[in-house]
C-alpha cells in the first residue's frame, strides 16, 4: 500500500525512505529541497516539493496513500515555512491535511526538540515512534509498523 514520508529530506526521513524502497509497494516522498526531491525519484520514489507548512499541499501529495510518516523535525528545523509560524501549527497543518487526504494510519516519528501535541482522531491509527534512537533503528520501527494489518 502506498505511504507517504514528510520529511523525508531529513536524517531519519532519509533511513525511512531507505528502509520502505526495501520491500515492494509505493514510496512518496514531502521534501522541501528539489535536490533531494530528485535524489529521491532517481531511486523510484514519487516525490512532492513544495512549502512544509502547507498542509494542503501535504495533502494532495498523501491522497490515496494508506500511510503517512510525519518526521516531527522537518516542522522545527531551519527551513522556510510560510503557512504557520510554529513547529506545533506546521504539524497541525500536516494532520489536517492528512485527514482531508483520508490517510489511515499516522506514524510520528517524535522529535524530543519539537513538542508536538496531538490528538488522536476516529478513524485514523495513530503511532508514536521515539525519534531520540539512531535512525536505522527508527527507520525499521516505521516499517514494521507501516506493515503491520493491525496495530
Amino acid at each position: 500500500m502506498p505511504v507517504i514520508v514528510i520529511g523525508a529530506d531529513t536524517p531519519s526521513g532519509r533511513a525511512i525512505v531507505d528502509a520502505l524502497l526495501a520491500r515492494p509497494g509505493e514510496v512518496r516522498a514531502f521534501v522541501t529541497d528539489p535536490d533531494e526531491g530528485a535524489s529521491l525519484r532517481e531511486r523510484g520514489v514519487k516525490v512532492a516539493v513544495g512549502d512544509v507548512s502547507d498542509g494542503s499541499h501535504v495533502g494532495g501529495a498523501a491522497t490515496r496513500a494508506f500511510c503517512a510518516v510525519a518526521v516531527v523535525t522537518a516542522a522545527g528545523d531551519d527551513r522556510e515555512r510560510s503557512f504557520a509560524a510554529t513547529p506545533q501549527a506546521v504539524v497541525d497543518a500536516w494532520i489536517e491535511g492528512l485527514i482531508d487526504a483520508a490517510v489511515a494510519r499516522i506514524i510520528v516519528v517524535d522529535d524530543p526538540e519539537v513538542p508536538a501535541h496531538l490528538d488522536p482522531v476516529g478513524g485514523i491509527e495513530w503511532v508514536p515512534v521515539a525519534g531520540d534512537r539512531p535512525h536505522p533503528e527508527i527507520a525499521a520501527e516505521v516499517r514494521r509498523l507501516e506493515s503491520a494489518e493491525r496495530l
